[in-house]
């Protein structure tokens, strides 16, 4: 999950530095200049119509239906052990450009013996804000066994873990892992099942039929920084081999998470979007 810098809190703007709303493509939230984002609306108002998503968006899976899905958010098993505002179905969406690019590195990384799989594409600004209001909530830590046994709740939002943006909500962001082919699907997670530590050794790990990377993912804790040189031999090379194989296809690592990237140049970088996750978003696009 892309933890950029924590938005600007309480900054007071004329009404002439605002942008118009209604100039920007559907679904976004407004942005203030040098691109600081404005809180903009959550959600729609109750009864309103979901916003559509703009016409550069697309499925993944009509793109490239090789590429592994296990969209984690639609599920209890994240950070905040119930399915996040926002995924009403569990499928992966992104800008044309970054699915074509993750397309192309797919074909490499299947000459290898190795597939693609995504824990988490394009997300909803409400999403965010879903984040937000759990991280607030320091009486809720069903899942500090697996997520964060190491991190003080109180400090999520200093440390970088939860910020009131996300790149992922721009469309060109995604979290994802490899697999050894073949792959046998991970299991489910069962709520209330014994949780363990996301940097444990990968047999005492919740199972995931991905490679070795040394921690899961979404683990809040400095193992999972992407060149942390406490994560040696195979889980390493494991990082490596995903990095590059990306990074030839355009796509730029965050230093703190060995699973999110960024597709570069965003088509749009300085959108943030709050269309909910399913196909109706789309309109029927292909």
């Amino acid at each position: 999950m892309p933890r950029l810098a924590a938005a600007l809190r309480g900054l007071a703007v004329t009404a002439a530095s605002l942008v118009s709303v209604a100039a920007l493509p559907s679904g976004a939230v407004a942005q203030q200049p040098h691109g600081t984002p404005s809180a903009g609306p959550a959600a729609p108002a109750t009864g309103a119509k979901d916003p559509k998503a703009p016409k550069e968006f697309v499925a993944l899976r009509d793109v490239d239906p090789t590429i592994r899905q296990e969209i984690r958010y639609y599920t209890p098993h994240n950070f905040m052990g119930v399915p996040v505002t926002g995924y009403e179905q569990p499928m992966c969406i992104l800008t044309r450009d970054a699915a074509n690019a993750l397309h192309r590195a797919q074909l490499s990384f299947l000459k290898k013996g190795y597939t693609l799989k995504v824990y988490d594409c394009y997300r909803p600004q409400r999403a965010v804000n879903h984040f937000v209001e759990w991280a607030k909530d320091l009486g809720d830590q069903r899942m500090k066994g697996e997520f964060y046994p190491r991190v003080d709740k109180s400090t999520l939002f200093d440390d970088g873990y939860i910020a009131e943006k996300s790149g992922h909500s721009r469309g060109s962001t995604v979290d994802l892992t490899l697999a050894k082919l073949p792959a046998l699907p991970t299991r489910p997670y069962v709520p209330g099942e014994p949780l363990h530590p996301c940097y444990g050794p990968k047999d005492e790990r919740f199972p995931d039929n991905s490679l070795d990377m040394g921690t899961g993912f979404d683990c809040f804790d400095t193992l999972a920084h992407t060149l942390d040189p406490r994560i040696k031999g195979e889980q390493r090379k494991n990082r490596l081999v995903l990095k590059e194989g990306l990074e030839k296809a355009g796509f730029v690592n965050y230093a703190s998470e060995w699973w999110h990237y960024t597709f570069q140049p965003e088509t749009f970088p300085d959108t943030y979007f709050d269309f909910p996750i399913a196909r109706k978003s789309l309109g029927g696009r292909h």
